[in-house]
């Protein structure tokens, strides 16, 4: 599923100072196309999970200017590295969380809420609590939280890095099948090159020191990606490819 085409977010000369005088980020250009899934790969310490923060407004760029993220106020969703989930509360307790925040109704959203936990696979753990679930069901919560209002934006931190392999394999294969779905546009942070060329339509390498764009990489792998593409001749080719780039820049 190729981008829609057009500039959702521009991001020019990023530059984030934190008060210890670290510099996290220097110069960060980046184009972020409507409708792509745009992957943002690099080794830990190179900003990532700072840029994501800063495209969402939970944290204010130094300098630099962003172009387009103001319009999208209440129509970006944040995945985070960690379910955050409230523990006291029901998966749906926990996923009409934001709904409840925006002053919907519980009857005037039950429909949504019913839909979204049934495309996240969910459906019959509405009255569960968090600690009745396993790592993957508890991420599945966080993103169906992220879902159930209908993002324009989904940035997702590193979601998956904790879960064992088959479970990220997974719901790898279950957020492709619903961007598809949905149309959203995409920014994934992560420090794996398989998951980055399994999901993305375009992958941005980063280097530290202070964290900076040194590549820009289209994806080519025809979508939809499933099971058989993780063993393809041109998807070990393509991580190959993508590895030296990382490599490079971590040299």
């Amino acid at each position: 599923m190729p981008a829609a085409g057009g500039s959702l977010v521009s991001l020019r000369g990023i530059r984030k100072v934190f008060r210890s005088g670290t510099v996290a980020l220097d110069g960060v250009n980046l184009e972020v196309e409507r409708g792509a899934f745009l992957s943002i790969l690099g080794p830990s310490g190179c900003g990532k999970s700072t840029l994501l923060r800063i495209v969402a407004g939970l944290t204010p760029p130094s300098a630099g200017e962003i172009r387009g993220a103001d319009g999208l106020k209440g129509s970006i969703s944040f995945v985070f590295q960690e379910p955050t989930l409230m523990p006291w509360a029901s998966v749906w307790e926990n996923v009409y969380l934001p709904l409840r925040l925006a002053n919907h109704g519980r009857g005037e959203v039950a429909d949504r809420i019913a839909a979204t936990l049934r495309e996240v696979g969910l459906e019959g753990f509405e009255h569960a609590y968090p600690r009745e679930l396993s790592g993957g069901m508890k991420m599945r919560v966080s993103i169906a939280r992220a879902l159930v209002t209908d993002p324009v934006l989904l940035l997702l931190d590193e979601p998956f890095a904790a879960l064992d392999e088959i479970t990220r394999f997974k719901l790898n294969e279950d957020i492709l099948r619903l961007w598809q779905q949905r149309h959203w546009t995409v920014i994934f942070v992560t420090h794996s090159v398989f998951e980055s060329a399994f999901l993305s339509s375009e992958v941005v390498v980063m280097a530290p020191r202070p964290g900076h764009v040194v590549a820009e990489v289209p994806v080519a792998l025809p979508y939809p990606r499933g099971p058989a593409l993780r063993t393809a001749p041109e998807y070990a080719e393509f991580c190959r490819g993508l590895s030296r780039r990382l490599q490079e820049a971590m040299a």
